[in-house]
């Protein structure tokens, strides 16, 4: 979406996404989901989070089981 977003200052969106092949609402749809995640998207986010501190923590050392 980054990429997206900094080539349609140059041509706009609506030729980038025709050669992606990408609907206009699907992408607009993918903005609204940044700007206001479901909950469901913040508790995985969360989640991801304390994954990545136990990982973190345990060195590195602890796997998918363990943590």
């Amino acid at each position: 979406m980054k990429a997206v977003a900094a080539l349609g200052e140059r041509s706009g969106i609506a030729p980038i996404l025709r050669v992606l092949d990408v609907a206009e609402s699907t992408y607009y749809g993918w903005l609204a989901q940044d700007r206001d995640p479901s909950p469901r998207r913040r508790a995985d986010a969360e989640l991801l989070d304390e994954i990545r501190q136990i990982h973190d923590r345990s060195g590195a050392t602890y796997g998918a089981p363990r943590v």
